[in-house]
Formats: C-alpha cells, structure tokens, sequence
C-alpha cells in the first residue's frame, strides 16, 4: 500500500508531463504564427490535433440561455414591472414579487404575490406557471394566506407569452434584416 501510494502521484505527473516539448512547460509563440481571431485559433488547434471539442458530446452541445437573451424571461420581468420583485433567479427559473394591494381601495387588509415558476426555454403555454397567493389581514394584523385560482393567474401567464412571442419575431425579423444587409452589399 504504501509502494502505490507513492507510485500513483509519480504516473500523474509523468502524464502530464508527457505533453510537453523539450522538457519545457510553456512554448514561446509569435502573433505572425497564431491567429487572433478566436475561432481560427480554436479551428487551427484542432486541425493540428492539440484541441478537443465537447460542442456535440453526448448527442449535441447544450443550449444556454441567459437572462439577456432569453425572451420568456425578459417578458416576465417586463410584464411584472408595476410590482417589486423580492426573487428573480433566473438558474433557478423562478421570480416572486413582493406583496403588493390587489384588492380595491375599501379593501386594504388584501395583498397578492405572484409567483412565476419557468418550466421550458421554449415559448409555449406549458413552459411557464404563475401562481397568485392571497393574504388576508384582519385589524389584530392576524394574516391569512392562501393560494387562489383565479383569472388574474391565466391573464398573467398569457400577457408573458404574448410579450415573449413578439420579441421572438421581432428578433427572428432584426436577424433576417441584418443578414440581408451583409448578403446584399454592393461591390463598389
């Protein structure tokens, strides 16, 4: 036992080791013999074999999406703008608001929160659940919660994919534009 434990960190280093040039750690490069582009740099390496790619790994790359570009997203939190948000994670897919007056003005013990929950990336009916909680106070400031089906739940959800399937279209027709532009110069 104690024979391998120092025999296994000997084989590490020497494998690591083993792909350097002339016992040299780091190779001294030129700018005229990389490119500065990165992705020709990345090509040129693969070609050469010193690279590795795990874009198609296990069936393909994974899609990610971040808060700036994904449309579900940005729609929700644009669509949620009359009431502060106490969450927005969006590795997490979830945005709560704060509890904010959703009853009429002679009813002022009744607040709301919201609560999105992102099930898909996708714009769909079933990529997005939004539940509306209700909380009821009497003078004593007893408060009771609860969550409610209502229509407000339904008017929410459907105002968010609207939102996002027309910032779909209009990014989809902003790509179609600009990729005109660059086919469709003329040659001076």
């Amino acid at each position: 036992m104690y024979i391998l434990s120092r025999i296994i960190p000997i084989l590490i280093l020497l494998f690591f080791l083993n792909g350097c040039q002339n016992g040299k750690l780091f190779k001294r490069s030129d700018i005229k013999d990389n490119p500065v582009n990165v992705e020709e740099r990345v090509q040129k390496n693969i070609e050469e074999g010193r690279g590795i790619r795990f874009g198609k790994l296990g069936g393909g790359g994974g899609t990610f999406d971040f808060a700036s570009s994904n449309n579900l997203w940005r729609a929700t939190v644009e669509t949620l703008d009359f009431v502060p948000l106490i969450n927005a994670s969006y590795s997490g897919g979830i945005i709560i608001t704060d509890w904010f007056n959703g009853g009429s003005e002679d009813n002022q013990n009744r607040s709301l929160k919201i609560t999105v929950k992102f099930l898909s990336n996708e714009i769909r009916s079933d990529a997005v659940k939004v539940d509306v909680h209700e909380r009821i106070c009497n003078n004593q400031n007893n408060c009771t919660t609860q969550l409610i089906k209502s229509k407000v739940s339904g008017d929410i959800k459907l105002a968010i994919l609207k939102k996002a399937a027309f910032m779909e279209k209009s990014k989809v027709a902003d790509t179609v534009k600009k990729n005109k532009k660059k086919r469709f110069v003329p040659d001076d």
